[in-house]
C-alpha cells in the first residue's frame, strides 16, 4: 500500500500566498502585502510595517526613513533593492492604519506569526537579520526598551543586530548617544559589506 505526501511549498508558492493574504481585510486602505525575498539573500531586514507611501508604491522603505537606514548601512538603492542579496520582511506586511492620536498603528499581531516562519525557513542563506524598531526586537529578542536592546548589540552577534527605527525622531537620540555612530554603525557597515557580495547562482528574486 503506497501513500503519498504533499511536497512542502516552495518559496515562490509561499510568497504568492503572502501577497494574496487577506487575513486583515478590514485594514483602512485594504490589504497590500509588501515584501522582498529570495533564496540567496544573506541579509534580512525586519522592520515595523509599510507606511502610506510604501502602501502606494509597493516599494519597501520608500520614504525618508529608508534613506536614513540605507545611510546607516552604507549602501545605495541599487544594492538595497537587490532581493538576491537583501531580503525585506516587515513585522506587518500591510499598512496598519493610524492611531486615534496620530502616528501609525502597530503591525497586526497575526501577521508575523503567520508568515515569518514559512518565509524564513525557505531562505537558507541568511546570515544576519537587522531588527529595526521595537516590534521586531520584541519578537526576536524579547520585550524591552529599544535603547537597551541596541546598546547590547554585541550580545546578539553575529546573527542578529538591533537598530532603532531610522525616523527623524531618532536624530535627537543619536546626538545623546554618540556611541551609536562610533561603535555600532562601523560594525553594521562592515557586516553589510561582507554580505552584499553578489551571491553565486543567484536567481529568481521576489522583487
Amino acid at each position: 500500500m503506497s501513500c503519498s505526501t504533499r511536497p512542502a511549498p516552495s518559496l515562490d508558492e509561499v510568497v504568492a500566498q503572502a501577497r494574496a493574504c487577506r487575513l486583515c481585510a478590514d485594514l483602512p486602505l485594504g490589504p497590500r502585502p509588501v515584501l522582498r525575498v529570495s533564496a540567496t539573500a544573506r541579509l534580512l531586514i525586519v522592520g515595523q510595517a509599510p507606511g502610506t507611501k510604501v502602501h502606494a508604491s509597493g516599494i519597501p522603505w520608500d520614504d525618508p526613513s529608508g534613506a536614513r537606514l540605507r545611510a546607516w548601512m552604507g549602501v545605495g538603492p541599487d544594492v538595497f533593492y537587490d532581493a538576491a542579496r537583501i531580503a525585506i520582511v516587515p513585522m506587518g506586511l500591510c499598512y496598519p492604519g493610524r492611531l486615534p492620536r496620530g502616528g501609525d498603528a502597530p503591525p497586526r499581531p497575526l501577521c508575523a506569526p503567520t508568515w515569518h516562519p514559512h518565509l524564513l525557513a525557505l531562505m537558507p542563506a541568511l546570515e544576519l537579520t537587522l531588527l529595526v524598531g521595537s516590534y521586531a526586537q520584541a519578537r526576536y529578542l524579547g520585550r524591552g526598551p529599544v535603547a537597551q536592546h541596541v546598546a547590547a548589540f554585541r550580545r546578539h552577534q553575529p546573527r542578529l543586530l538591533p537598530l532603532p527605527h531610522p525616523s527623524w525622531r531618532t536624530m535627537a537620540w543619536e546626538r545623546r548617544n554618540p556611541w551609536f555612530a562610533q561603535e555600532l554603525l562601523p560594525v553594521l557597515r562592515a557586516r553589510v559589506a561582507e554580505l552584499i557580495l553578489p551571491a553565486p547562482g543567484a536567481r529568481s528574486p521576489h522583487r
